[in-house]
C-alpha cells in the first residue's frame, strides 16, 4: 500500500539534520524554513503530502506564519500540547486512509506508533531518503536538459 502522508517532528528532524542550515540556530525561522523549502522538493519528487509538526510554545510572538498547503502542511502544537500529541492523533486518524510514516528520533513516538499500525522512521535513515530523491530528479533533469539541447542543435 502506498503512503498517503508523512508526518514529520519538524524540530526532531532540523536536529538531525545539522548540515541543513548550519549557520541557523535549530529553532530559528531561517532553519525552519530552509527545512520547509527542501522538504517540498522531495513531496515534489514523490508525490506523498507532507505534514510537519512543530512545538509551538518555544516560538517567539511575532514569528512570520510559514506557508502551508495541503500537499505542504506546517502545523504548531499550542500551549499545554506537543508535537508529538499531534502526530499520534493524526496518525491514528489516518489510519482508515492508508499507511502513513512519521519521520522522528523520539523512541518513544516511533514505538507508538508502531503500535498503532503506522511506519516510523529516524531522522537519518529519513535525510538519507530525502537527499537520494532529491539527487535523482536532479540526475534525470540534467539527462533530460543534455537531451533537449542536442535534439536542438540537430534541427
Amino acid at each position: 500500500m502506498a503512503l498517503v502522508r508523512i508526518l514529520i517532528d519538524g524540530y526532531s528532524l532540523l536536529h538531525g539534520w545539522p548540515e541543513l542550515a548550519p549557520n541557523a540556530a535549530r529553532h530559528s525561522h531561517q532553519a525552519r524554513e530552509t527545512l520547509l523549502t527542501r522538504l517540498t522538493r522531495y513531496r515534489d519528487a514523490t508525490s506523498v503530502p507532507i505534514t510537519v509538526f512543530f512545538d509551538g510554545q518555544g516560538v517567539p510572538a511575532g514569528t512570520p506564519k510559514l506557508a502551508s498547503s495541503s500537499e505542504m502542511e506546517v502545523l504548531f502544537s499550542r500551549a499545554g500540547q506537543t508535537a508529538d500529541d499531534m502526530i499520534e492523533r493524526t496518525a491514528y486518524r489516518m489510519k482508515a486512509y492508508g499507511e502513513v510514516l512519521v519521520v522522528t528520533d523520539d523512541n518513544a513516538e516511533r514505538d507508538t506508533v508502531i503500535n498503532m499500525g503506522g511506519l516510523a522512521a529516524s531522522c537519518s535513515s529519513f535525510i538519507a531518503q530525502v537527499e537520494a530523491a532529491i539527487s535523482e530528479v536532479n540526475f534525470d533533469l540534467k539527462h533530460h536538459n543534455r537531451r533537449e539541447i542536442q535534439r536542438f542543435r540537430r534541427s
